[in-house]
Order: C-alpha cells, then sequence, then structure tokens
C-alpha cells in the first residue's frame, strides 16, 4: 500500500494482508527485484511514461534505459498527484545504489532510494493502493513491458504475482493433452482468453519460454457468467511437458492475465488427445489458421492403422523394418498408389520427423498390383502403368524416447492424412543389412540404386557396436600376467577350433600360454561346455568369454581383448592355424624390439599363396588413392623377406598393445565382411601412433572370410557394400594425406 503525506498510516484489510507499513514521500522511491537483471522502482511524482533515460548512483553521467509507466494518485495531495512505476536494468552493484535521475542531467527529476528493497507483494499493493481503479491498466502495461524481454523463472514468477494480485482469478485449465508431435494441448474455461493466435508462458517446473498458441472458444454452459470454454494448441517447438504446467500466463481480450491449473486436471496420452480435439471441434470459434490447425491436431496418430479406411485407391504394408543405433531406420514395404493421391510419406516418432518420398528407392513389385485385381473399388484404377509400388528407404530419427510409437504418416493432396504403426526390430546395423540384402533378388535391377542410396548410408551413420561381455569363465589356471595371453575370436561362423586348441597344446611356446576364447552368446550356449572340456583335455589355461550384441570375429577379439588387463595381447581368428611352431616367441621377439608397434604375419592360402603379405597406399594413376595388400604371390615370394613396415596390419593375427584397440576407437560397426573392417582399425591404428608391421617369417594357414551359406552372388554384393562403405569413409582422408604430403615444406 502507498502512504502518501495526507494519511501517515493505513489499517485495515489490505495493509493486513500486505503486511505494508512503508512510508514513500516524493523525492524517495522503493526499488523491488524483479529478477536478476531487472528491478522495479515504485516513487510518486510526474515522471515521462514510455523509455526514459535515468541516471544511477554517483556517476550521473552513465545512463541507462528505464522503462515508466505512470498515474493519477487515488488520494492526491498538494505535493504529489501522481505515481510512476520503473521497470530499471540491474547490475549486481545495483543493491548499494543510493540516488537515481529520471531525464536528462539539467531537467530530471531526482530521488533518493529507501534503504531496503520491497517484496513483490508489497510493491503491487504498493500500486494497487496508489492507482485505484487504474491499477489494473497500469500492471498490464509493467507486464507487457516485462514479457517482452528474456523471460526467466524468476522474473515469471513475479508476473504471476502481478496479474493474479491485479485480478481475480481468469478460470481454470482442466485438461492437458501430449501429442506425438510433441505439441500441447490445453482445455477449460476463461473469462478472457480470446480467439485466435495468442502469446502465452507456462508456468511451472519448466524452462521459462514465451510461446505462440492458437486459441479457439466454444460455449460452456457449465461455466460462470461471462466465462466460455477454451481449447489451446501451443505448437511443438514451443510445448512442455504436460505434467510441469501448473499455470499459463496469456494475452487475453484485456491485457495480460494468468489461468491456473484445476488440481483436479486430466492428462491426456498421445493417443486420447485427437479424440478431445475431434469432440469439441465443430462447437469451436477462431480464426481459420487456428482452426486449420487444430484439424490437423485432430487427425493425429491415434495408434491406429488408418490407410486401409481411405476412400481412394491408396493401400500401405510393410515387409521388413529394422532400428539400429541411435534412431537409423531400414524400411522395406510398398505403397499402392497408382492414381498418385498421396503427396507426401513421413516416418514419425514424437517430434521427429523424416520424409521418405524424396529419398527412397523404388521398384516394381507385381504382386501388390495382382493382389488388388479382384477389388472392384480398385478396377479404374488398373489402367495405370505405375508397377513401381516397392520401397526401400534409410532414415535416421534421434529422439531421447525410443520406446515413443514410431508410425508412417501418408498426406494426400486434398490434405486428409492417414496413419500405419511400425514396430521395428532392434538389431545391429550390420544384421540389419544382412537381412535386408537376403530378401532381395540379385537380378533385381534396382540393387545398385538401393545400395548407393539407403544400405551403404544406413550403415555408413549407424553407431559402433560395442561388444558387452555376458559371461566370463575360467578353465584352469588361467594367469594373464604369466604371459602376454592368445585372444581367440570365433565369430558367428561354424569352424572347428579343436585343430587350433590341439595346435596350440602341441607347441611347447603356447603350451602354458593364458589363452582368452570369446564367442557370440549364442554360440558359447551350444559349444562353452565342450570347449571347457576340451581345455581340459589339453591341460590348456584358458578363459571364455560370451559377447552379445555382436557376431563377427573382429567384434569378438574386441571382447577378448576387454576382459583382459594385461600390456600385450596376440590376436589370433579361430579360422586361422599356424603353419609351424614357434609362430608366438618370435611375433613377441619382434614387436619387443620395436616397442609399441602392431606386427602380424604372413597368411596364406592351402595352395601355398599369399592371402595377405601386408596393406599398401599408393597414389594410383589419378586422382584417387588405391589401398590394396599383397596378394595371389606363391608364398615363397617372401620366405626371405625381413621384416616390413607396411600402411595396416591384419588384427587376424598379431601381436599388439592391448590398449591399442581402445585408442583407435575399435573395430566399426559399419562393414559386413571382414576384409575392409580389418582395414579400416588397421588404418586408424597407424593415425593412432601404432606402426604397423609384417614378419614373413611367421606364416598361417587360413581362407577369405565368407558367411556359411552365402551364395556366390551375396557374397559378391556383400565385398562391393564394404568397398563403397570404405571408400565414402576414408577416400577423403586419404586424399588430402596424398596432397599434404606433396606440399613443399
Amino acid at each position: 500500500m502507498l502512504v502518501t503525506e495526507q494519511s501517515p498510516a493505513v489499517t485495515g484489510p489490505s495493509a493486513g494482508r500486505h503486511a505494508v507499513s512503508r512510508a514513500i514521500r516524493s523525492g524517495r522511491v522503493i526499488g523491488c527485484r524483479i529478477d536478476e537483471a531487472t528491478l522495479l522502482i515504485i516513487g510518486l511524482g510526474r515522471v515521462t511514461a514510455g523509455d526514459v533515460v535515468v541516471g544511477v548512483g554517483e556517476d550521473q553521467a552513465v545512463t541507462r534505459s528505464s522503462f515508466v509507466s505512470e498515474w493519477r494518485l487515488a488520494a492526491p495531495s498538494p505535493r504529489a498527484r501522481h505515481g510512476f512505476a520503473a521497470l530499471l536494468p540491474a547490475v549486481d552493484t545495483d543493491p548499494a545504489m543510493t540516488t537515481i535521475r529520471f531525464g536528462e542531467e539539467e531537467t530530471g527529476a531526482h530521488y533518493i532510494f529507501a534503504p531496503r528493497l520491497a517484496t513483490t507483494e508489497e510493491a503491487v499493493a504498493l500500486v494497487v493502493e496508489s492507482a485505484g481503479p487504474q491499477s489494473a491498466a497500469v500492471l498490464n502495461r509493467l507486464v507487457d513491458a516485462l514479457m517482452a524481454g528474456n523471460v526467466s523463472r524468476r522474473r515469471l514468477l513475479t508476473i504471476t504475482t502481478l496479474l493474479q494480485s491485479a485480478h481475480a482469478s481468469d478460470g481454470f485449465i482442466e485438461l492437458i493433452g501430449e501429442s506425438h508431435d510433441g505439441a500441447t494441448l490445453l482445455q477449460g474455461w476463461s473469462r478472457g482468453m480470446a480467439p485466435g493466435p495468442c502469446r502465452v508462458s507456462p508456468v511451472g517446473n519448466l524452462t521459462p519460454a514465451v510461446a505462440e498458441c492458437g486459441i479457439a472458444i466454444f460455449p460452456r454452459p457449465d461455466a460462470p457468467d461471462g466465462a466460455s470454454g477454451f481449447v489451446g494448441l501451443i505448437e511443438a517447438s514451443q510445448a512442455a511437458r504436460a505434467l510441469d504446467i501448473e499455470g499459463l500466463v496469456f494475452r487475453g481480450r484485456a491485457g495480460w492475465r494468468y489461468i491456473a491449473v484445476h488440481p483436479r486436471k486430466r492428462i491426456a496420452g498421445p493417443l486420447e488427445t485427437p479424440e478431445h480435439i475431434r469432440s469439441i471441434l465443430l462447437r469451436t470459434q477462431s480464426t481459420p489458421d487456428v482452426f486449420l490447425s487444430l484439424r490437423t491436431a485432430a487427425n493425429s496418430f491415434e495408434g491406429k492403422e488408418t490407410v486401409s479406411s481411405l476412400p481412394y485407391p491408396v493401400r500401405m504394408g510393410i515387409d521388413s523394418a529394422f532400428e539400429a543405433g541411435g534412431g537409423n531406420l531400414l524400411v522395406c514395404g510398398w505403397l499402392y498408389d497408382p492414381d498418385g493421391h498421396v503427396a507426401t510419406v513421413r516416418l514419425r516418432r514424437r517430434d521427429a520427423a523424416a520424409r521418405l518420398d524424396e529419398c527412397w528407392t523404388r521398384f516394381d513389385r507385381p504382386d501388390v498390383t495382382d493382389s488388388f485385381n479382384d477389388q472392384q473399388h480398385f478396377t479404374p484404377s488398373l489402367r495405370s502403368e505405375q508397377r513401381a509400388h516397392g520401397f526401400i528407404a534409410h532414415a535416421r530419427l534421434p529422439n531421447g524416447d525410443p520406446d515413443a510409437p514410431l508410425y508412417f504418416e501418408l498426406t494426400l493432396r486434398d490434405e486428409r492424412r492417414a496413419f500405419l504403426p511400425l514396430k521395428p526390430t532392434r538389431v545391429s546395423a550390420r544384421s540389419a543389412v544382412l537381412r535386408q540384402i537376403g530378401s532381395i533378388d540379385p537380378a533385381n535391377y534396382a540393387l545398385p540404386a538401393i545400395v548407393d542410396s539407403q544400405i551403404v548410408p544406413f550403415l555408413g551413420q549407424s553407431g559402433r557396436s560395442t561388444p558387452v561381455m555376458e559371461t566370463i569363465l575360467d578353465a584352469g589356471s588361467f594367469d594373464e600376467e604369466s604371459s602376454p595371453p592368445i585372444v581367440i575370436g570365433a565369430g558367428e561362423s561354424e569352424e572347428d577350433i579343436s585343430p587350433l586348441l590341439a595346435l596350440l597344446a602341441l607347441d611347447p611356446e603356447t603350451r602354458r600360454v593364458p589363452i582368452v576364447i570369446a564367442m557370440p552368446a549364442e554360440r558359447f550356449r551350444r559349444q562353452g561346455a565342450r570347449l571347457r572340456e576340451l581345455v581340459r583335455f589339453y591341460g590348456l589355461s584358458a578363459r571364455l568369454v560370451s559377447a552379445k550384441g555382436t557376431g563377427d570375429v573382429y567384434d569378438m577379439l574386441e571382447a577378448g581383448t576387454q576382459a583382459l588387463s594385461c600390456e600385450t595381447v596376440v590376436s589370433l581368428s579361430a579360422s586361422l592355424i599356424p603353419r609351424g611352431a614357434g609362430w608366438y616367441g618370435k611375433l613377441l621377439a619382434t614387436a619387443a624390439t620395436l616397442k609399441g608397434c602392431v606386427v602380424s604375419p604372413v597368411l596364406a592360402y592351402e595352395d601355398h599363396s599369399i592371402r595377405w603379405a601386408g596393406s599398401w597406399i599408393d597414389d594410383g594413376n589419378g586422382d584417387e588413392p588405391i589401398v590394396g595388400r599383397y596378394a595371389g604371390y606363391p608364398l615363397k615370394a617372401v620366405t626371405d623377406m625381413k621384416l616390413t613396415r607396411i600402411a595396416a596390419a591384419s588384427l587376424e593375427c598379431c601381436v599388439m598393445p592391448r590398449h591399442a584397440l581402445l585408442r583407435a576407437g575399435g573395430f566399426s560397426g559399419a562393414y559386413l565382411g571382414g576384409q575392409e573392417k580389418g582395414l579400416d582399425l588397421g588404418l586408424r591404428l597407424s593415425r593412432s601412433g601404432f606402426d604397423c608391421y609384417v614378419l614373413p617369417s611367421v606364416q598361417m594357414w587360413g581362407c577369405d572370410d565368407a558367411r556359411s551359406g552365402d551364395s556366390p552372388a551375396m557374397a559378391a554384393l556383400v565385398e562391393e557394400i564394404d568397398r563403397k562403405i570404405f571408400k565414402s569413409q576414408w577416400l577423403p582422408i586419404l586424399t588430402v594425406e596424398k596432397h599434404l604430403e606433396k606440399r613443399p615444406a
């Protein structure tokens, strides 16, 4: 309450309620902290309304711009007929302010600050008491200025207090509805809501923001006199969680108002919200744009398939859907739309969406056309020559809630929408692609486009599948510190590792070496018991590791390495066998002289030809670098060769520091086969500071990586995909490095 010179004390309900017993005299002002950046100043006197230059403190030459709202006092005195409230930008030193000047230095009005800041309730009471009937307009002007800036949580709470003090309850929000696209529905009754676009700021346990809300009103016989029902839709980019909203500051017919959420509010989930909107939509009044947005929200996804209910020859089906990490999706299906009624096709999850019809790959599906031959209402459309009903699409929907519903949204040319729920299978990107390409006819004319436009980007954007150890069992007295362990990776192929264990037991050097055998969880369940018996029979010291979420030999080598804490490891694919004894000691002895390097033996085929004897990088004849490997030569061609530095080692068999895998980032999850995947990590090891060498005097027998049951066409396709992925990831790097090497010093 404001105490003027003619009323030195005030008593009564207003004074008791606000506990205001502070006098403001002409020449003095009282400050109230709005938030960290703003101070509300209340005083007596004639100060020009609007933006006013203000000088604060001793240095009156340093000025700021302040917003001023003024009024005629309800009880004027000879010395003061007007009051004013100013919003002043504040800084950390402002609590120590003593003086303030409104206006220019020569003609401005000078004031002294009261020694104590007022609370928000006290400040509101001062304005209400002094301004009387004008107080609502005064406070509304202040709120208008406050809402124009950055709205902090403290500022919003102050605004709420101002509005609640100046106005009675304006109604209640009775229902808050969530939606799949992130928008928020508000429904209730109010006196001040006006139909059309409205500036609002939700209040509660949320990040403050001023948002646009489309308001529509409708008759409510049960509402108080002068009130009507309302429904509002806050757009997705500015919406808040329903449970966090406690009230709403909004600009209504007569200015800013506050409306609270009813204690018995109802929260409607995304599947229920569209029905709530439809139940009142035809009774609402608003602008065309708001009505259109409400109608669109009413026609939102409700968890049901609605494509089959369309009155047009438009139908859709899904053959397979896979989701890898990070919302990386690969979907295959068909869309029957011979007359072109569909304008857009989107894949959606909450407020994340990806338009597919601009980037998918279409291909012929005559079986889809044939399936509609006996449906009479589709017969006129059969004159269309459109047969490319099939599609494969890659999309990425990064969203924090992978369990939120995933669905297709078809928008027709008449703005109608239809939906198709989708439940993807969550697998690694590698497994998803292997399943997908296994279902495609190798002779399909669209296969090259599918690989280039869908498969390669899907794999390239997939996250790395880090192996997760499920079970660790030790057989024998396993001591990884006795000598560097041999890590055997037994991937998803079914090669029998019994001969390898037998050879390790017969070699005097490896008989007492700790051995880690890592394999996929499913294979471990089938073979784990038998392997433990073999280890005991041969008298070996072994650790059996079961890993899930991965499959090939490289994943298993990484999982086995993670099960150790020693400094050095020797990796060995289960598909390899030593050509002779003594290989283990030679590799370790060579690595010991090089310190922190990776050393691999030569890998040979059974016909005594070279499978791998080092990888190299050549500039080639053009601008594109070539990455290749020494292969195909007779094995005797390298017999007399000495230790040779190479571009990348073979991780199928090598000796290396255990932390090398971690520093290089582990094996990539983007490859289907082993050759490019191993080369990829080999190059990253070289660029992580680990020099790579091949030791020709040590040789291993083995064959090329091949999945059991793959046809020659499938094997060739896998090799082609891996080669394209490798080029997409490494060609830019190698090209830059090549040009850097040519740059003069």
